[in-house]
């Protein structure tokens, strides 16, 4: 009970909510498109177990992440893998045609967002260790009032995509511009292209055209091949 009548745990579970708020774009994009092959029943499915486990891990993370950022060439494994998933995403199709797919199915939808959201929260998690200030049930109770809020987001993705297919190919290529940024922003590159530089955008945006580039061409030559 003194923890829930201390002003500083609610003034940092505001500050973890908001920084959840913020920061649930992206991941509500990825999760959007690894559900959308799925069929409405799955969808839910993925999205809410997909979600929860991500957050959870999120936690995980957020422990660790001080040391984690330290390791050099982890940031740049994880840009590559999420360049991949961008690719592999788009690859899935943005079309009529992609509607009814399974795209390997639920578990391989939820692994997806897993790793995904496991890679874009390596700089975002920060952020929230910084909020929660060593409080671990300020920590868990912060990220969980998360779920919701992603879930609403990526539902909402969902319906956007269904409306209008081109959302697909910029979902595709804002998973290429934080994949960029996630490699540049190693400890081992940082040097060379400093954060808000010319050339750290300048990657950015390269890894964006270049998901989409790659993702379409493999999608055209899918098409040909059937």
């Amino acid at each position: 009970m003194e923890l829930l009548s201390s002003p500083q745990f609610w003034l940092g579970l505001g500050q973890i909510i908001w920084i959840n708020i913020i920061l649930s774009g992206d991941n509500a994009v990825v999760i959007a498109l690894a559900a959308r092959g799925l069929g409405p029943r799955q969808q839910k499915q993925a999205i809410f177990w997909g979600t929860a486990a991500a957050v959870v891990l999120r936690v995980v993370l957020t422990v660790v992440a001080v040391k984690l950022m330290q390791l050099p060439w982890l940031q740049v494994v994880g840009g590559l893998l999420l360049l991949w998933i961008g690719v592999q995403l788009l690859n899935g199709g943005d079309d009529e045609q992609s509607e009814g797919k399974t795209d390997g199915g639920l578990l391989a939808a939820i692994r997806t967002i897993l790793v995904a959201d496991l890679v874009m929260s390596l700089d975002n998690v920060i952020g929230v260790a910084a909020a929660a200030n060593g409080n671990v049930p300020l920590l868990i109770a912060g990220l969980a009032i998360a779920i919701p809020i992603v879930i609403f987001g990526s539902t909402l993705m969902l319906k956007i995509m269904g409306r209008f297919p081109v959302i697909v190919t910029l979902g595709a290529a804002l998973i290429g511009w934080v994949g960029a940024e996630t490699l540049v922003s190693d400890k081992v590159i940082e040097p060379w292209v400093p954060h808000n530089s010319l050339g750290f955008y300048a990657a950015a945006a390269l890894g964006a055209l270049l998901v989409v580039v790659t993702g379409k061409y493999l999608q055209n030559r899918n098409n040909k091949a059937t």
